[in-house]
């Protein structure tokens, strides 16, 4: 291919790391060290004496609604999985919004080597797990499960090389995993849908119009976006598609530009700081508080910071740590707990969990190397300065560490089945094992596998990355002073 096009370079870009990325790097470690936590209580609790108060305990049924019009009656692991998980994709919804409009991902030069690494990380597992579970209706009702990436765990490896894992490296994967929520998403809302029921699905989309012109006519009420937010969930959980879409669609709608620009925010800025200097020096004395005129002033002061901040933007920093400390071990916590026994065991052999495993494992590395050796090769794109190409196949190991979309996937397709399944697959060791399994077996299978396979990918990655030499991310610019211009 030619090397001119102008949509496509071989120049190796350099890599502008803004403060609030460092702030992200950092959550997003802490939170991978939570879940590892919560994953280790949840399957301790399920293999002790404990495990009958644990298990109920996440079986409690709490009803909510209004006589007459509306009732919910979920136990307390649905309100996580389809309340609290609401609140993780709506924030999926803001990243994808955020990046594909001013990020990583805002033009085709920049999306175009991320992209078709998280594509090949994607299609390559999910054509492992067909290979083993081809011949099974009910166990290719998982075969969206290898295809998920846990940014909180892989950004949490990363942190614990230090220096040998460039910062590049960091936000390559970060794009490639926006990438591979957007996936994800699309996969739950076309794949995952139940029985449809078009009035309340036709209520949802009405609210979200709603809710879309509302920021459009210049409303930034963040209280009115949740209220409209809560109405737009309720309707698509009596819509068939998965409420947690609606946090996704919500996300799109909430505005990105600010109130006011720049230029006129400096301005009057400028002129208020000037007048609050004139009241101090007027006073002719230190002041232990501000006086009523210096009070007024700090007043407008906020207000135009709260309108040159992006709405976007302060949704962000707002949900980021609760989804990050509360929300990813809370469901942990409910969704991790497996009892081991003989049966499950066994269930290693089944094309079911090899599928799962194989395609976390060698699938996402191979799919996301490949991919990307193919871009490079034929001059879509170059790799960022300071990464090499162990990095990218150390990269691709994290992005099998699928975990929390793995396992909520896994809750999806084999949740809500009931009665047992034939399996149909390959016969391979122990057939009797497997040859009847009920959904909620399957379930506790897969997710061993997403263990096994989530916990083998990550310490590869570990290993590759850090015989690496220490990086000096010479060509990587960290924009330190966004910090002050609020970017």
């Amino acid at each position: 291919m030619p090397k001119s096009n102008p949509l496509f370079t071989n120049k190796r870009p350099r890599i502008r790391i803004g403060f609030r990325f460092l702030q992200f790097i950092h959550v997003e470690g802490a939170s991978g060290i939570l879940l590892l936590f919560a994953t280790a209580i949840a399957m301790i609790l399920a293999n002790s004496s404990w495990r009958e108060i644990y298990f109920s305990f996440f079986e409690t049924r709490i009803v909510v609604g209004i006589p007459e019009l509306f009732v919910i009656d979920k136990n307390l692991t649905q309100w996580i999985n389809d309340g609290l998980m609401t609140v993780f994709f709506f924030l999926v919804g803001l990243e994808l919004k955020r990046e594909f409009l001013v990020g990583e991902l805002s033009s085709i030069q920049k999306a175009i080597l991320p992209a078709l690494a998280a594509v090949g990380g994607m299609a390559v597992p999910v054509l492992i797990f067909w290979g083993f579970n081809r011949h099974d209706p009910m166990a290719l009702e998982g075969w969206a499960i290898p295809m998920a990436t846990d940014i909180a765990f892989a950004i949490g490896v990363l942190t614990l090389i230090g220096r040998r894992a460039p910062l590049s490296l960091m936000v390559s994967l970060t794009a490639l995993a926006v990438v591979d929520d957007l996936g994800a998403v699309i996969v739950i809302a076309l794949f995952y849908t139940q029985q449809l029921h078009i009035a309340a699905l036709g209520v949802g989309l009405a609210i979200l119009a709603l809710t879309f012109l509302y920021g459009y006519m210049g409303g930034r009420n963040l209280l009115v976006f949740v209220g409209l937010g809560v109405l737009v969930w309720l309707a698509f959980l009596f819509s068939g598609v998965h409420a947690t879409i609606a946090g996704v669609l919500l996300a799109l709608t909430i505005p990105v530009r600010t109130r006011i620009d720049a230029f006129k925010f400096i301005e009057r800025i400028q002129h208020l700081v000037h007048a609050f200097r004139e009241d101090h020096t007027q006073s002719g004395a230190v002041a232990i508080i501000p006086s009523p005129e210096q009070r007024a002033l700090l007043s407008e002061m906020k207000r135009l910071i709260d309108l040159a901040d992006s709405p976007l933007r302060k949704l962000e920093l707002i949900i980021h740590p609760w989804s990050a400390y509360v929300i990813m071990p809370l469901f942990a916590l409910a969704n991790a707990g497996v009892t081991i026994d003989a049966n499950l065991v066994s269930g290693f052999t089944s094309p079911l969990a090899l599928g799962i495993m194989l395609g976390l494992f060698l699938g996402k590395p191979i799919g996301i190397f490949t991919f990307t050796w193919l871009a490079v090769k034929l001059g879509l794109g170059a790799l960022p300065r300071g990464i090499r190409w162990q990095h990218v196949l150390g990269a691709g190991f994290l992005g099998g560490i699928g975990f929390t979309m793995a396992i909520f996937i896994t809750t999806l397709a084999f949740g809500a089945a009931e009665g047992h399944a034939q399996i149909m697959g390959f016969r391979l060791a122990a057939p009797a094992a497997w040859a009847a399994m009920s959904a909620s077996e399957m379930q506790q299978v897969a997710k061993m596998a997403i263990f096994t396979a989530s916990a083998l990918a990550g310490l590869t990655g570990f290993i590759l990355l850090r015989i690496m030499p220490i990086s000096t991310d010479s060509d990587v610019i960290i924009e330190l002073d966004q910090l002050a211009n609020g970017s």
